[in-house]
């Protein structure tokens, strides 16, 4: 099989319908901090315990089309002494990859950061799809103040996601273009619609100029929401109304899925605003999720670090994932959250 063939499957796969992908990429850092807040010492097989049973729940595949991993992940045998990816292949999922190495300040841009990682990307992509991964995930961020992102910031970001982006393609692996403008600060949602256009617009301006092709990716952006300490925040409607005005006007219908970060959102407000756009009817791309937290948080409490939890923690990753396969349809009531 052609690699465009290969990625045309994969991106297939990826947007089914009723289906979203589990971020499973979380960091060392960061998931050391999401088990310290359940009691639980981060150690290697402590992650390699809690993700197997995870990536083991029953009929997680009826509503999970794909998972991204670490690359500590990537490269630990589960519990039964299976590989990861292997695991996930018998679910129908397809393994996907984190890839970048993380962000740091811009130089000469105060407030705004940087994602690193391009350097060595080529043969790192090679050995992760040796191992199974048929997708990859960059992100960057955008922070929101007075003065940020700067345009500096904005068009670096774009060049870096795009140049990740083709290097993908080139091995016929499907990127995952995320580009995260946080949810952190006291903005308006008329504030954060103005950043998400214009960050979105040099992104696909980057994407073109290096030949990325966009029916071979997905985007992985935020929602359009008030910053979380703005005294007024929005309901689902009026979140699925911005979102979508700021998509129509700068994501181009050749791009087949988008699939929402959660980005700070509650499990229970992700599933509902995601929803809430699903029921404004069909759009020119598949509108899917791609959560992390707001998929794990109430599996990791369930778990709470004791192998004996496993069966409650894949009941809840279970239920958490039905509810976002049902908004990924604008079928999705918060009756069913009983």
């Amino acid at each position: 099989m052609s690699h465009q063939q290969d990625m045309e499957d994969t991106v297939e796969k990826l947007i089914h319908k009723g289906k979203g992908i589990l971020a499973a990429d979380e960091s060392a850092p960061t998931i050391a901090k999401r088990f310290a807040a359940i009691g639980v010492e981060s150690t290697e097989e402590k992650r390699r315990e809690y993700r197997s049973l995870i990536f083991s729940t029953p009929s997680l595949g009826d509503h999970i089309s794909g998972v991204i991993l670490y690359e500590e992940t990537l490269n630990q045998r589960s519990l039964d002494n299976k590989p990861m990816a292997e695991l996930l292949l018998r679910q129908g999922i397809v393994p996907g990859i984190k890839v970048d190495k993380g962000k740091g300040p811009m130089a000469n841009a105060p407030g705004d950061e940087i994602t690193y990682g391009l350097d060595g990307l080529e043969e790192r992509l090679q050995g992760y799809r040796e191992q199974g991964a048929r997708f990859a995930k960059w992100r960057d961020v955008y922070h929101i103040t007075d003065t940020n992102p700067s345009r500096l910031a904005i068009e670096a970001n774009a060049e870096v996601l795009a140049r990740y982006a083709a290097v993908c393609q080139s091995l016929g692996v499907v990127p995952i273009v995320e580009p995260e403008v946080l949810i952190d600060g006291y903005h308006t949602i008329e504030h954060s619609a103005q950043v998400c256009e214009s960050v979105l617009k040099a992104v696909f301006d980057a994407l073109h100029r290096h030949g990325v092709v966009l029916e071979r990716m997905l985007l992985k952006p935020s929602m359009v929401t008030p910053g979380k300490s703005h005294t007024t925040q929005a309901n689902p409607e009026q979140v699925a109304e911005a979102t979508l005005h700021v998509f129509r006007r700068v994501v181009p219908a050749a791009v087949p899925g988008i699939v929402f970060l959660s980005g700070g959102q509650t499990p229970e407000e992700a599933t509902a605003n995601l929803n809430a756009i699903n029921q404004h009817g069909p759009q020119p791309w598949a509108l899917s999720f791609s959560y992390g937290r707001a998929l794990q948080e109430p599996a990791q409490k369930a778990w709470a670090g004791t192998l004996e939890n496993g069966p409650a923690a894949q009941s809840a990753m279970h239920k958490r994932a039905q509810l976002n396969g049902a908004a990924r349809n604008g079928e999705y009531s918060t009756d069913m959250e009983g």
